[in-house]
């Protein structure tokens, strides 16, 4: 493309329409071969050596499309095609890292995605102002080492780094010493420095819930994450023998933990207004036998909304009823994990809309539709760091987490334009 052409603004379309949907299902199916199960899920948890032969493939797929492939301390890989000048580069890309047992689009189809954009830009002979590099972050998932998101949130802020390397996985295998394992595995790999400047950063992901399969529209321009707390209760009573112990002298940990549950889902239900979610997910009951009562139950909290004043009204209900709950034991409480709710820059969320507006009508779909991220994703962290937007396609169902995940070839295509067309557009500025 003439560099007339591409200061008409011609760039970010010419590169869409060679955006390949063939290509695009090839290369998601080829990934999903690392890890693929018999019912179309995919095991490739961080670091193992699936995960390690899966990187190993992206590298090559990178190499053969002409990029600079590069990585860090955290293990993040970098693909990077060069622009016109060594300005910062506009970053996209995901996760290739799944659950213990997931589906073959969570974090996959990101970076997936950008590669095919790299395919697109070979086709279209178009060259960027700046360069354009394609991540796969680290362990965002946290299914293997917790948190999750340890590769993006290291990236921006690097002395996170040292402590997550002595997290240990079920079989007390450190995150460092599997960090050192992968990066063993690529020598050939220049080792590039954590927080590097970047211009922007968009990441394409799945929905992961309902609203746009609901809404009958295929490409969704993400605002936004909600606000998170995670908190543990521990209900301490006393076990004593099931068959002997009477119900009014009992000190019954799983009574209590119940008790104080159904209160906060209570709440949690009086707030619709404010779209507070609410999930106890991890409960732990000692000594956990069938016929001993409890004495122990600890649980956990996970409390969700973009509004993060109704967490604070939720923290202070959480507290009010465990200290009041009555019976004969004690209720302790801790918040180990809290974040502010991430809201994207107006221009960030534009150039998507934009984007996803272009190929919307280009394809005779409705307009694309705003909305919030409910999950966790690597751009909460990148938005710290440089201006950031997300796109979300459609989850059939609403699932993922699951064997069961889909999104249907021609959204996944779509999704794969209007990523192309914004960061061009980015990439020109």
């Amino acid at each position: 493309m003439t560099g007339q052409q591409e200061s008409n603004g011609g760039a970010p379309e010419t590169v869409r329409a060679h955006v390949s949907q063939k290509r695009l299902d090839d290369a998601l199916a080829a990934l999903a071969q690392f890890g693929g199960r018999d019912d179309g899920g995919v095991a490739r948890e961080t670091l193992t050596q699936t995960d390690l032969d899966a990187r190993r493939h992206l590298i090559a797929c990178a190499s053969a499309l002409g990029c600079e492939v590069e990585t860090d301390d955290c293990a993040n890989l970098f693909f990077r095609r060069r622009g016109r000048t060594s300005l910062p580069p506009v970053l996209t890309g995901s996760h290739a890292d799944t659950q213990p047992v997931g589906g073959k689009l969570d974090g996959a189809y990101g970076v997936i995605a950008g590669l095919e954009l790299f395919a697109a830009l070979n086709d279209a002979g178009v060259e960027t102002l700046r360069p354009i590099e394609v991540v796969a972050w680290t362990n965002e998932e946290g299914s293997r080492f917790g948190p999750g998101a340890m590769g993006s949130s290291a990236f921006v802020e690097p002395s996170r780094l040292a402590s997550y390397r002595a997290a240990l996985d079920s079989d007390n295998i450190s995150f460092g010493a599997a960090l050192d394992a992968a990066l063993e595995a690529t020598p050939e790999l220049k080792r590039r420095p954590l927080r590097q400047p970047i211009a922007a950063c968009l990441e394409l992901h799945i929905e992961q819930g309902p609203v746009l399969e609901r809404a009958g529209i295929p490409l969704g321009v993400v605002t936004g994450i909600q606000s998170v707390r995670w908190y543990r209760v521990e209900c301490t009573g006393s076990a004593a023998h099931a068959g002997t112990t009477p119900m009014e002298d009992r000190s019954d940990a799983m009574a209590a933990a119940v008790g104080i549950a159904h209160q906060l889902y209570a709440y949690a239900a009086g707030e619709s207004s404010s779209q507070l979610r609410l999930t106890m997910g991890r409960w732990q009951v000692s000594p956990n036998s069938v016929n001993t009562i409890p004495g122990k139950v600890e649980f956990t909290v996970d409390v969700r909304c973009l509004d993060a004043s109704a967490l604070e009204r939720f923290e202070q209900v959480l507290h009010q009823v465990t200290r009041e709950y009555p019976w004969r034991g004690q209720v302790g409480v801790s918040c180990f994990f809290s974040r502010a709710p991430t809201f994207f820059p107006d221009a960030m969320v534009s150039a998507v809309e934009r984007a996803c507006s272009r190929v919307c009508a280009l394809a005779g779909h409705a307009a694309p539709l705003r909305l919030t991220s409910g999950a966790f994703h690597d751009a909460m962290y990148l938005a710290d760091h440089c201006p950031t937007a997300m796109l979300f396609v459609p989850s059939k169902g609403g699932i993922s987490h699951n064997a069961a995940e889909e999104t249907a070839p021609d959204e996944l295509f779509l999704g794969a334009q209007a990523l192309a067309y914004a960061v061009v557009e980015l990439a020109n500025q």
